[in-house]
């Protein structure tokens, strides 16, 4: 007994030497690596269209880009601190069961496996369709049917392959990630080329202020944040608590920001504003002007950069519900995987559906506007969960904590975009409100039923798998 209680000793001793040796070696440009790589999407190919629509003016719209990005450092960082202080999986769902109890942790599975999760799918299958089938048809229009019918072939492959096997898909997400970053870099090259040599003429009435409206504005913000919207899953990408997370969150989102300016400056630059907003594939339009020799090889990377977010969400949601179903908020054949694949086989295959049904009757900007209320809404509950528990539990151990202006800042800029986007744009965010509130009552249907009769309290706890 006593020598087994002495290898136990040794075992867990050993077990924390790996571990701080293995947080040595996730140095500074590793962690900036992963970082970038889970930012980085296919946002910035989507995006520019509804930020210039819906700010005015080229100049106001990089005003926009700048400003979300650094909104989108204060939201790193606070999920920085969230992802460190509960180590659970789980993600949004995790973070809005810790701090703010089970009906807003269950209201985000709701409304992930309703629409969040389906429409962040089909808005970037809709972008991959539209970047394949483009080229093909230029300069002329593009029928829809055929990019649907792409997008939910793209879609349907991605879905498959994360079916089959974890290893093959992390595989691919690998292998795209660095197109993605060569795709930025051959646009901005040649836009920064030509903005040397002096065509600056598309900036000389940079800043329309008379163009710019309080109620479109905050729908100019959306649309840039979703090309950042990868800032709340870094915690899945650095899962090691260092000195270097700090540093590298700050350097990595930095590095976007610019990127994504100097892409927009870049677009800017060749393209007049006109020609941008009539344009349903910013790339190929600005790979027909500025990349005479290469405007075939943009369309093809940028719809390879697409299928990586796609492979990204694809991975992401389903595991979301899995930990919703194991910890008895979801019903729980999500939380069963293949006996085989080691995949969450029945969660994917359950919101298949829903994904092909949503791509088939929406469009990007209404896909966007209905995906972004709901997603901000939750962002904004779970950071401002984390302060409601910083102020509750203030000896709770934080291994990583921000200033408490950041967590402040951001909560109330995301709440005041929240609120003041009902107004700009009632139908699609109205929606998204609705459809979110109608989780309260399956809540309670579901989950906390002990007020039901007997006989619907039976019915309902078969259907969950309790009995």
């Amino acid at each position: 007994m006593g020598q087994t209680q002495v290898n136990k000793e040794d075992d867990n001793k050993k077990t924390d030497e790996e571990l701080v040796h293995l947080r040595r070696e996730i140095g500074l440009l590793p962690a900036v690596s992963f970082i970038m790589g889970t930012v980085v999407g296919s946002g910035i190919f989507i995006a520019p269209k509804g930020v210039l629509i819906n700010s005015g003016s080229m100049g106001l719209s990089l005003l926009v880009w700048g400003l979300c990005g650094v909104l989108s450092l204060f939201g790193a960082l606070c999920y920085a601190e969230l992802g460190t202080t509960f180590t659970k999986s789980g993600c949004h769902f995790t973070y809005l069961l810790e701090t703010l109890g089970p009906l807003p942790a269950f209201l985000r599975l709701w409304v992930e496996f309703l629409f969040i999760g389906p429409a962040a799918t089909s808005l970037v299958s809709l972008a991959f369709g539209r970047y394949v089938v483009e080229p093909f048809f230029a300069p002329c229009a593009v029928p829809t049917m055929l990019i649907k019918l792409v997008s939910i072939l793209g879609m349907t492959f991605l879905v498959a392959v994360n079916c089959w096997s974890v290893r093959m898909a992390s595989h691919i997400q690998v292998s795209l990630t660095f197109i993605k970053i060569v795709a930025l870099v051959l646009i901005i090259i040649p836009g920064v080329i030509a903005l040397v040599k002096g065509k600056t003429e598309n900036f000389q009435n940079g800043f329309e202020f008379e163009s710019l409206t309080l109620d479109r504005l905050p729908l100019a913000i959306y649309n840039g944040l979703y090309a950042y919207s990868g800032c709340s899953y870094i915690t899945l990408s650095v899962s090691c608590l260092n000195r270097n997370i700090p540093l590298a969150i700050i350097l990595s989102m930095v590095t976007v920001t610019v990127l994504y300016v100097l892409v927009n400056v870049a677009y800017y630059t060749i393209l007049a504003p006109t020609e941008l907003l009539l344009s349903d594939a910013v790339a190929v339009t600005f790979a027909t002007y500025a990349l005479r020799g290469l405007d075939s090889a943009i369309p093809i990377l940028v719809a390879l950069s697409c299928l990586a977010t796609l492979n990204g969400g694809i991975f992401v949601s389903p595991r979301m519900l899995f930990v919703g179903a194991r910890e008895g908020y979801w019903p729980q054949i999500f939380s069963t995987i293949h006996i085989r694949r080691h995949t969450p086989l029945p969660a994917l295959l359950l919101m298949y559906p829903l994904m092909v049904i949503m791509l088939i009757s929406g469009d990007i900007s209404q896909l966007m506007s209905l995906l972004s209320f709901s997603d901000w809404f939750f962002i904004a509950l779970a950071t401002l969960g984390m302060l409601i528990h910083r102020y509750r539990f203030p000896l709770h151990p934080r291994p990583f904590k921000v200033p408490l202006v950041i967590p402040v800042t951001f909560t109330v800029v995301s709440f005041f975009i929240v609120s003041h986007s009902l107004y700009s744009d009632p139908w699609n965010t109205g929606c998204s409100c609705l459809l979110t509130l109608s989780g309260v009552p399956v809540y309670y249907m579901t989950v906390y039923h002990f007020c039901l009769p007997p006989t619907w309290r039976r019915i309902f706890n078969y259907y969950d798998g309790e009995v």
